[in-house]
């Protein structure tokens, strides 16, 4: 037998999140009559390795089993526990392999590609994507994650380019993450800009990307942001439009009118973002850092979500959460 809640019996191996049909039908028996014979669980031992099933303290012959509502919680904690162990372990392990990719060579390999050229340092990328833009015809589509845009950059590189292209009669869509919406920085510089713009917002958006009449992109090619990718080749430059495309209607006008999603029983829809992430077990950090907040931001917004639904405790709230509801309630715009 094993020792935790995930050291189940050799040949008997699941996590509490699989239970086996045999089990749950045994517990439920235990339930009903109060008590089984030790040795029915042997068919079955999971139980006893989960808790589900407890030796009697007056007579070791039988078992008891431990109520549902104590039950669930607990499960519930040791599933959140043991996602979040291996998402540190991910973690961990891409760290470990961050310098031994920038070893495999990338400027090498990327050239190797038909179609996807390597772009190092800021002003080398900035020139590729305003080339690009100059002979744009038809349409940009931009992608912004988390953090504001430089002011000085949006003033003296993004305004004069982008007000090029909406002079040729191409329009602007822009996708930033929801925390952008009361930024009067990123409002005022689109207000400068005279003709077809768009932006929209999401509670989480991809990396940062850029495509221009959906036959060049470019993103990111390193954390820093110093070196890009130039993407022609159709294949990917249509796949990475059809994502926009798809993010782009999941998303809430923010200009030139703005829309507001109100809240639903209380919850508004940032505390409904954090929701979904919580039930999926990720931390505090990860959380704040999904949906372009800081951690402090993150936590107040997790201690108002626990307020608002009684919990009293980070497994309980996962519960509670699912519980309510409140992830498949969809406000009305």
């Amino acid at each position: 037998m094993g020792d935790g809640l995930y050291g189940v019996s050799e040949g008997h191996e699941h996590g509490p999140a699989e239970l086996c049909e045999a089990g749950l039908d045994l517990y439920g028996q235990a339930l009903r009559e109060g008590r089984i014979p030790a040795e029915d669980s042997d068919h079955v031992p999971c139980l006893l390795d989960f808790g589900l099933l407890r030796a009697d303290d007056k007579d070791p012959r039988w078992l008891r089993p431990l109520a549902p509502t104590l039950a669930l919680p607990r499960l519930l904690h040791e599933s959140a526990r043991d996602i979040a162990r291996r998402r540190h372990d991910e973690a961990r392990l891409a760290e470990a392999f961050e310098p031994l990719l920038a070893l495999d060579g990338l400027s090498e390999s990327v050239t190797e590609v038909p179609g996807i050229g390597l772009l190092t340092g800021f002003d080398r990328i900035n020139e590729a994507i305003s080339l690009a833009m100059d002979e744009a015809r038809d349409e940009l589509l931009t992608i912004q994650p988390g953090g504001k845009r430089s002011p000085v950059r949006l003033r003296d590189v993004g305004l004069p380019r982008e007000q090029r292209l909406l002079s040729r009669g191409c329009r602007i869509r822009t996708l930033y993450q929801d925390t952008t919406r009361h930024d009067l920085g990123v409002v005022a510089h689109f207000e400068q800009l005279t003709g077809d713009v768009q932006v929209r917002t999401l509670d989480e958006v991809t990396k940062r990307l850029l495509i221009v009449d959906r036959s060049v992109a470019f993103l990111p090619a390193s954390e820093d942001r110093t070196r890009a990718l130039e993407i022609r080749q159709p294949a990917l430059v249509s796949f990475l439009a059809t994502v926009f495309d798809r993010l782009w209607r999941l998303a809430t006008p923010m200009y030139p009118e703005a829309v507001r999603v109100p809240s639903t029983d209380g919850v508004t829809p940032r505390q409904r973002a954090i929701a979904r992430l919580l039930v999926e077990g990720h931390t505090d950090s990860a959380i704040a850092d999904r949906l372009g907040l800081n951690i402090r931001t993150a936590r107040l917004h997790i201690a108002k979500l626990a307020a608002q639904l009684g919990s009293e405790s980070r497994a309980q709230l996962g519960y509670l959460i699912g519980r309510s509801g409140i992830l498949e309630r969809q406000p009305e715009p």
